[in-house]
Protein backbone atom coordinates (compact mmCIF):
# COMPACT_ATOMS: atom_id res chain seq x y z
CA UNK A 1 0.00 0.00 0.00
CA UNK A 2 1.53 3.38 -1.03
CA UNK A 3 1.03 6.76 0.01
CA UNK A 4 -1.82 7.47 3.06
CA UNK A 5 -4.65 5.69 1.48
CA UNK A 6 -4.70 2.01 -0.04
CA UNK A 7 -6.96 -0.31 -0.89
CA UNK A 8 -6.63 -3.87 0.99
CA UNK A 9 -8.47 -7.09 2.46
CA UNK A 10 -9.62 -7.36 5.76
CA UNK A 11 -10.49 -10.94 6.45
CA UNK A 12 -12.27 -11.11 3.16
CA UNK A 13 -13.55 -7.56 3.23
CA UNK A 14 -12.69 -4.58 0.57
CA UNK A 15 -11.53 -1.99 2.52
CA UNK A 16 -9.75 1.30 2.28
CA UNK A 17 -7.28 2.11 5.64
CA UNK A 18 -7.42 5.63 6.29
CA UNK A 19 -4.11 6.39 7.92
CA UNK A 20 -3.82 8.66 11.20
CA UNK A 21 -1.97 10.85 8.63
CA UNK A 22 -4.32 11.21 5.76
CA UNK A 23 -7.88 11.44 4.49
CA UNK A 24 -43.61 -20.14 -24.86
CA UNK A 25 -40.84 -22.16 -23.51
CA UNK A 26 -37.12 -22.02 -23.23
CA UNK A 27 -35.38 -25.54 -21.85
CA UNK A 28 -32.20 -24.31 -19.61
CA UNK A 29 -30.20 -27.61 -19.44
CA UNK A 30 -27.25 -28.39 -17.14
CA UNK A 31 -24.29 -31.25 -17.48
CA UNK A 32 -26.83 -32.89 -14.91
CA UNK A 33 -29.99 -33.28 -14.29
CA UNK A 34 -31.11 -29.70 -13.11
CA UNK A 35 -33.69 -28.84 -16.27
CA UNK A 36 -36.92 -26.95 -16.26
CA UNK A 37 -38.81 -25.58 -18.65
CA UNK A 38 -39.01 -21.61 -18.41
CA UNK A 39 -40.70 -18.98 -20.25
CA UNK A 40 -39.04 -17.35 -23.02
CA UNK A 41 -39.97 -13.98 -21.60
CA UNK A 42 -40.58 -12.39 -18.31
CA UNK A 43 -41.95 -9.45 -16.83
CA UNK A 44 -39.40 -6.87 -15.69
CA UNK A 45 -39.06 -3.47 -13.93
CA UNK A 46 -36.51 -1.93 -16.11
CA UNK A 47 -36.30 1.58 -17.71
CA UNK A 48 -34.78 2.87 -21.27
CA UNK A 49 -33.22 6.23 -20.26
CA UNK A 50 -31.91 7.78 -16.94
CA UNK A 51 -34.49 10.07 -14.99
CA UNK A 52 -36.65 9.72 -12.01
CA UNK A 53 -38.36 7.09 -10.77
CA UNK A 54 -40.98 7.40 -13.34
CA UNK A 55 -38.78 5.92 -15.76
CA UNK A 56 -38.72 2.79 -14.06
CA UNK A 57 -42.02 0.90 -15.78
CA UNK A 58 -42.94 -2.83 -16.75
CA UNK A 59 -40.27 -4.39 -20.01
CA UNK A 60 -41.45 -7.87 -21.45
CA UNK A 61 -37.52 -9.05 -21.84
CA UNK A 62 -35.98 -12.27 -22.78
CA UNK A 63 -35.46 -14.89 -19.67
CA UNK A 64 -31.22 -15.47 -19.26
CA UNK A 65 -28.91 -18.35 -19.80
CA UNK A 66 -27.29 -19.89 -17.04
CA UNK A 67 -23.89 -20.21 -18.13
CA UNK A 68 -21.08 -21.98 -16.49
CA UNK A 69 -21.03 -21.34 -12.66
CA UNK A 70 -24.64 -20.39 -12.92
CA UNK A 71 -28.37 -20.76 -12.12
CA UNK A 72 -31.42 -19.20 -13.03
CA UNK A 73 -33.62 -18.06 -10.29
CA UNK A 74 -37.59 -17.55 -9.65
CA UNK A 75 -37.56 -14.08 -7.91
CA UNK A 76 -39.07 -14.13 -5.33
CA UNK A 77 -38.15 -10.83 -4.51
CA UNK A 78 -35.23 -8.49 -4.86
CA UNK A 79 -34.13 -5.45 -2.13
CA UNK A 80 -33.95 -2.08 -2.95
CA UNK A 81 -30.83 0.09 -2.35
CA UNK A 82 -30.12 3.49 -2.36
CA UNK A 83 -27.31 3.06 -4.63
CA UNK A 84 -29.90 1.83 -7.46
CA UNK A 85 -31.78 5.31 -7.35
CA UNK A 86 -28.02 6.79 -8.20
CA UNK A 87 -27.72 4.17 -11.57
CA UNK A 88 -31.41 5.33 -12.36
CA UNK A 89 -30.39 8.67 -12.56
CA UNK A 90 -27.44 8.26 -14.15
CA UNK A 91 -26.35 5.40 -15.76
CA UNK A 92 -23.39 3.97 -16.59
CA UNK A 93 -21.74 3.79 -20.00
CA UNK A 94 -21.83 -0.43 -18.96
CA UNK A 95 -25.59 -0.18 -18.70
CA UNK A 96 -27.28 -1.52 -21.72
CA UNK A 97 -31.41 -0.66 -22.33
CA UNK A 98 -34.03 -1.70 -21.32
CA UNK A 99 -31.79 -2.19 -17.90
CA UNK A 100 -32.73 -4.03 -14.85
CA UNK A 101 -31.79 -3.19 -11.38
CA UNK A 102 -31.21 -5.30 -8.21
CA UNK A 103 -27.85 -5.87 -6.95
CA UNK A 104 -29.56 -9.02 -4.37
CA UNK A 105 -32.60 -11.01 -3.69
CA UNK A 106 -34.31 -14.57 -3.27
CA UNK A 107 -35.97 -16.91 -4.81
CA UNK A 108 -36.20 -20.43 -6.20
CA UNK A 109 -33.57 -22.70 -8.72
CA UNK A 110 -35.05 -23.19 -11.97
CA UNK A 111 -32.41 -24.62 -13.69
CA UNK A 112 -29.13 -25.46 -13.26
CA UNK A 113 -26.05 -24.55 -15.81
CA UNK A 114 -22.64 -26.31 -16.36
CA UNK A 115 -20.33 -26.87 -13.57
CA UNK A 116 -22.60 -26.00 -10.38
CA UNK A 117 -22.24 -27.60 -7.26
CA UNK A 118 -23.83 -27.98 -4.22
CA UNK A 119 -27.40 -26.54 -5.02
CA UNK A 120 -30.07 -28.43 -6.96
CA UNK A 121 -33.43 -27.08 -8.68
CA UNK A 122 -36.32 -26.61 -6.01
CA UNK A 123 -33.75 -24.58 -3.52
CA UNK A 124 -35.07 -21.46 -1.99
CA UNK A 125 -31.61 -19.08 -1.93
CA UNK A 126 -30.28 -15.62 -1.86
CA UNK A 127 -27.63 -13.60 -2.68
CA UNK A 128 -26.40 -11.27 -5.06
CA UNK A 129 -26.54 -10.64 -8.66
CA UNK A 130 -27.65 -8.49 -11.40
CA UNK A 131 -31.18 -8.02 -12.61
CA UNK A 132 -33.36 -9.13 -9.31
CA UNK A 133 -36.06 -6.71 -10.61
CA UNK A 134 -37.20 -9.25 -12.86
CA UNK A 135 -39.35 -12.77 -12.36
CA UNK A 136 -36.17 -14.68 -13.28
CA UNK A 137 -32.39 -13.90 -13.15
CA UNK A 138 -29.23 -15.74 -13.59
CA UNK A 139 -26.72 -15.68 -10.88
CA UNK A 140 -23.11 -17.00 -10.06
CA UNK A 141 -23.80 -20.37 -8.09
CA UNK A 142 -20.57 -18.95 -5.47
CA UNK A 143 -22.41 -15.66 -4.53
CA UNK A 144 -25.78 -17.59 -3.59
CA UNK A 145 -26.81 -19.54 -0.32
CA UNK A 146 -30.07 -21.41 0.88
CA UNK A 147 -31.79 -19.22 2.46
CA UNK A 148 -31.36 -19.64 6.63
CA UNK A 149 -33.45 -21.42 8.91
CA UNK A 150 -36.47 -19.29 10.26
CA UNK A 151 -36.25 -16.87 7.64
CA UNK A 152 -38.97 -16.18 5.01
CA UNK A 153 -38.27 -15.61 1.14
CA UNK A 154 -39.41 -11.96 1.40
CA UNK A 155 -36.97 -11.34 4.55
CA UNK A 156 -34.40 -13.16 2.59
CA UNK A 157 -34.87 -10.94 -0.73
CA UNK A 158 -33.32 -8.13 1.51
CA UNK A 159 -30.70 -10.23 3.94
CA UNK A 160 -27.43 -10.54 1.56
CA UNK A 161 -25.82 -7.06 1.02
CA UNK A 162 -27.24 -5.61 4.35
CA UNK A 163 -26.55 -8.89 6.37
CA UNK A 164 -22.78 -8.74 5.10
CA UNK A 165 -22.31 -5.34 5.36
CA UNK A 166 -23.30 -5.51 8.82
CA UNK A 167 -21.35 -9.03 9.39
CA UNK A 168 -18.00 -7.46 7.86
CA UNK A 169 -17.68 -4.51 9.15
CA UNK A 170 -18.93 -5.79 12.81
CA UNK A 171 -16.59 -9.11 13.04
CA UNK A 172 -13.98 -8.79 10.04
CA UNK A 173 -13.05 -4.87 10.05
CA UNK A 174 -13.68 -3.80 13.39
CA UNK A 175 -13.01 -7.35 15.25
CA UNK A 176 -15.58 -6.71 17.97
CA UNK A 177 -15.05 -8.88 21.26
CA UNK A 178 -17.31 -9.46 23.75
CA UNK A 179 -17.38 -6.73 26.13
CA UNK A 180 -16.52 -3.62 24.15
CA UNK A 181 -18.66 -0.70 23.29
CA UNK A 182 -19.98 0.25 19.75
CA UNK A 183 -21.40 2.70 18.60
CA UNK A 184 -23.87 2.11 15.59
CA UNK A 185 -24.55 5.21 13.67
CA UNK A 186 -27.70 5.11 11.33
CA UNK A 187 -28.80 1.99 12.70
CA UNK A 188 -32.31 2.17 11.90
CA UNK A 189 -31.90 1.16 8.12
CA UNK A 190 -31.06 -2.14 6.32
CA UNK A 191 -27.53 -2.46 7.33
CA UNK A 192 -28.30 -1.18 11.25
CA UNK A 193 -30.75 -3.05 11.95
CA UNK A 194 -29.10 -6.25 11.21
CA UNK A 195 -25.82 -4.54 12.80
CA UNK A 196 -27.43 -4.42 16.38
CA UNK A 197 -28.24 -7.81 16.90
CA UNK A 198 -24.65 -9.04 14.89
CA UNK A 199 -22.70 -7.06 17.92
CA UNK A 200 -25.28 -8.29 20.50
CA UNK A 201 -24.65 -11.36 19.59
CA UNK A 202 -20.79 -10.86 19.65
CA UNK A 203 -21.69 -9.62 23.33
CA UNK A 204 -20.77 -6.46 22.47
CA UNK A 205 -23.00 -3.06 24.03
CA UNK A 206 -24.36 -0.69 21.28
CA UNK A 207 -25.08 2.33 21.45
CA UNK A 208 -27.88 3.55 17.96
CA UNK A 209 -28.17 6.41 16.54
CA UNK A 210 -31.76 7.31 14.52
CA UNK A 211 -33.16 9.91 13.02
CA UNK A 212 -36.90 9.25 14.29
CA UNK A 213 -38.76 8.36 17.27
CA UNK A 214 -39.64 5.22 15.00
CA UNK A 215 -36.23 4.40 14.27
CA UNK A 216 -35.74 4.64 17.79
CA UNK A 217 -37.96 2.70 19.03
CA UNK A 218 -36.86 0.01 16.73
CA UNK A 219 -33.30 0.06 17.70
CA UNK A 220 -34.48 -0.56 20.98
CA UNK A 221 -36.45 -3.51 20.45
CA UNK A 222 -33.36 -5.27 18.56
CA UNK A 223 -31.64 -4.81 21.44
CA UNK A 224 -29.76 -1.72 21.24
CA UNK A 225 -28.32 -1.15 25.38
CA UNK A 226 -28.89 2.66 24.87
CA UNK A 227 -30.39 5.06 21.62
CA UNK A 228 -29.38 8.51 21.22
CA UNK A 229 -31.53 10.97 17.76
CA UNK A 230 -28.48 11.42 15.44
CA UNK A 231 -30.13 14.55 14.37
CA UNK A 232 -31.64 16.58 17.92
CA UNK A 233 -29.77 14.28 20.43
CA UNK A 234 -26.75 15.36 22.05
CA UNK A 235 -24.32 11.95 21.15
CA UNK A 236 -21.46 13.34 23.06
CA UNK A 237 -23.71 13.66 26.50
CA UNK A 238 -25.41 10.25 25.76
CA UNK A 239 -21.99 8.20 25.10
CA UNK A 240 -20.41 9.59 27.94
CA UNK A 241 -23.24 8.29 29.71
CA UNK A 242 -23.36 5.10 27.26
CA UNK A 243 -18.99 4.44 28.01
CA UNK A 244 -17.13 6.63 29.95
CA UNK A 245 -13.50 6.21 28.98
CA UNK A 246 -14.89 6.59 25.68
CA UNK A 247 -16.02 3.93 23.34
CA UNK A 248 -14.27 0.69 21.83
CA UNK A 249 -15.51 1.27 18.13
CA UNK A 250 -17.79 3.09 15.77
CA UNK A 251 -19.49 1.50 12.55
CA UNK A 252 -20.56 4.48 10.23
CA UNK A 253 -23.45 4.09 8.43
CA UNK A 254 -24.19 7.75 7.53
CA UNK A 255 -21.97 10.52 7.15
CA UNK A 256 -21.96 14.51 8.09
CA UNK A 257 -21.95 16.04 11.65
CA UNK A 258 -23.24 13.25 13.87
CA UNK A 259 -21.02 11.06 12.54
CA UNK A 260 -18.20 12.89 13.71
CA UNK A 261 -19.40 13.18 17.06
CA UNK A 262 -19.59 9.64 17.43
CA UNK A 263 -15.71 9.72 16.29
CA UNK A 264 -15.39 11.97 18.96
CA UNK A 265 -16.29 9.90 21.18
CA UNK A 266 -13.66 6.96 21.32
CA UNK A 267 -11.72 6.26 23.28
CA UNK A 268 -8.14 8.07 23.61
CA UNK A 269 -5.66 5.03 23.86
CA UNK A 270 -4.70 4.03 20.76
CA UNK A 271 -7.62 0.92 20.52
CA UNK A 272 -10.35 2.83 18.99
CA UNK A 273 -11.29 2.61 15.62
CA UNK A 274 -13.89 3.17 12.95
CA UNK A 275 -15.38 1.48 10.31
CA UNK A 276 -17.92 3.12 7.65
CA UNK A 277 -19.31 1.91 4.71
CA UNK A 278 -18.59 2.94 1.32
CA UNK A 279 -21.17 5.20 0.16
CA UNK A 280 -21.57 7.42 3.09
CA UNK A 281 -21.54 11.06 2.21
CA UNK A 282 -19.02 13.32 3.43
CA UNK A 283 -16.58 10.97 4.46
CA UNK A 284 -15.44 11.62 8.09
CA UNK A 285 -12.58 13.17 8.54
CA UNK A 286 -9.11 11.55 10.25
CA UNK A 287 -8.10 11.62 13.58
CA UNK A 288 -4.42 11.48 14.84
CA UNK A 289 -4.15 7.94 15.90
CA UNK A 290 -7.42 6.38 15.64
CA UNK A 291 -8.05 3.69 13.18
CA UNK A 292 -10.62 4.43 10.40
CA UNK A 293 -11.49 1.79 7.27
CA UNK A 294 -13.60 2.79 4.69
CA UNK A 295 -15.06 -0.59 3.68
CA UNK A 296 -17.32 -2.82 1.38
CA UNK A 297 -19.13 -5.91 1.50
CA UNK A 298 -17.53 -8.71 -0.44
CA UNK A 299 -19.83 -11.87 -1.34
CA UNK A 300 -19.08 -15.14 -1.47
CA UNK A 301 -20.89 -18.64 -0.61
CA UNK A 302 -18.90 -19.00 2.51
CA UNK A 303 -19.84 -15.59 3.66
CA UNK A 304 -23.21 -15.93 3.16
CA UNK A 305 -23.29 -18.88 5.20
CA UNK A 306 -21.19 -17.74 8.08
CA UNK A 307 -24.08 -15.14 8.25
CA UNK A 308 -26.42 -17.84 7.66
CA UNK A 309 -25.06 -19.61 10.99
CA UNK A 310 -25.14 -16.01 12.68
CA UNK A 311 -29.07 -15.37 11.60
CA UNK A 312 -30.04 -18.72 13.15
CA UNK A 313 -27.97 -18.64 16.21
CA UNK A 314 -29.42 -14.79 17.27
CA UNK A 315 -32.42 -15.87 15.49
CA UNK A 316 -32.68 -12.17 14.00
CA UNK A 317 -35.09 -10.27 12.29
CA UNK A 318 -34.76 -9.01 8.93
CA UNK A 319 -36.68 -5.70 9.18
CA UNK A 320 -38.78 -4.98 5.69
CA UNK A 321 -39.76 -1.64 5.52
CA UNK A 322 -42.05 -1.82 3.02
CA UNK A 323 -43.10 -4.32 0.30
CA UNK A 324 -43.97 -2.99 -3.59
CA UNK A 325 -45.03 -5.08 -6.82
CA UNK A 326 -43.04 -5.14 -9.73
CA UNK A 327 -45.44 -2.83 -11.44
CA UNK A 328 -45.33 -0.38 -8.44
CA UNK A 329 -41.23 -0.02 -8.91
CA UNK A 330 -41.88 3.44 -9.34
CA UNK A 331 -43.34 3.85 -6.56
CA UNK A 332 -41.00 1.85 -4.47
CA UNK A 333 -38.01 4.27 -5.80
CA UNK A 334 -40.07 7.45 -4.74
CA UNK A 335 -40.51 6.09 -1.32
CA UNK A 336 -36.72 4.70 -1.21
CA UNK A 337 -35.79 8.83 -2.00
CA UNK A 338 -37.92 9.82 0.58
CA UNK A 339 -35.90 7.98 3.32
CA UNK A 340 -36.29 7.49 7.02
CA UNK A 341 -36.67 3.49 6.35
CA UNK A 342 -36.86 1.12 9.27
CA UNK A 343 -35.36 -1.48 7.30
CA UNK A 344 -34.90 -1.83 3.67
CA UNK A 345 -37.81 -1.83 0.81
CA UNK A 346 -38.25 -5.33 -0.92
CA UNK A 347 -40.08 -5.14 -4.88
CA UNK A 348 -41.68 -8.68 -5.04
CA UNK A 349 -42.07 -10.39 -8.37
CA UNK A 350 -45.55 -11.98 -8.34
Amino acid sequence: MSGPTGLRRVAGVAAVVVSSFAASSLLVSSASAGTRAVPETMRAAAFDKGGGPEVLSIHQVPVPIPGSGEVLIAVHGSGVAVWEAGLRQHPNERMRFPAVLGGDGAGTIVAIGPSVRGFKVGDNVYGTGYGFYAEYTKARADRIARVPKGVSLTEASVLAISGLSAMQGIDDVLQLKKGETLIIHGAAGGVGTLAIQLAKLRGAKVLATATTEEGLALASRLGADAVVNGRTGDIAAAAKQFAPQGVDAVLGLAGGDALEHCIDSLRRDGSGRVAYLYGIEPLPRPRGAIRMILYNFVVSTPGLERLNKAVEAKRMRVPVAAEYSLADAAEAHRRLEAGHLLGKIVLLAH
